[in-house]
């Protein structure tokens, strides 16, 4: 995500895959939640979002990459942590943050409560360096 600044977060890691066997990549699958965030919203589809979508200049919206359903999110960020593509960083068992890949855009799924494992998400710039590397990972490149 671009800072006010106008620089990128570079203190985003991709994971070491070793420290994550596969079956624990699997439960946490199956255990986390989508929350969504109206920030990245025009449309809330069913994402259950109040007040309504209230997009915030700046923030990267789910819409231009056609995400309006939370089943949709859902499957995405399973996608991304089955792939192991998440954050070195984490919080009470939880990656900060997982990637996914829909049409050659990188999305970027933060979490909001780590108690539930919910997480809300946005595509990343297309220009952040970051998203680069987690199509090298995808691709299968260290």
């Amino acid at each position: 995500m671009k800072r006010r600044n106008g620089s990128y977060n570079t203190k985003r890691q991709l994971a070491d895959l070793g420290q994550w066997p596969q079956i624990r990549l699997e439960q946490l699958g199956q255990r986390l939640n989508y929350g969504g965030n109206p920030e990245h919203k025009r449309n809330p589809g069913d994402f259950g979002l109040t007040p309504p979508s209230g997009a915030r200049k700046g923030k990267m919206l789910c819409d231009e990459i056609g995400v309006f359903h939370k089943q949709e999110a859902l499957v995405l960020l399973r996608s991304g942590i089955a792939e192991g593509l998440i954050s070195e960083r984490c919080c009470n068992g939880w990656p900060q943050n997982i990637w996914a890949v829909r049409d050659d855009r990188v999305l970027e799924a933060q979490l909001e409560q780590s108690e539930t494992g919910t997480y809300h998400g946005y595509p990343l710039q297309p220009e952040d360096p970051f998203a680069e590397l987690v199509l090298q990972r995808l691709g299968g490149e260290p």
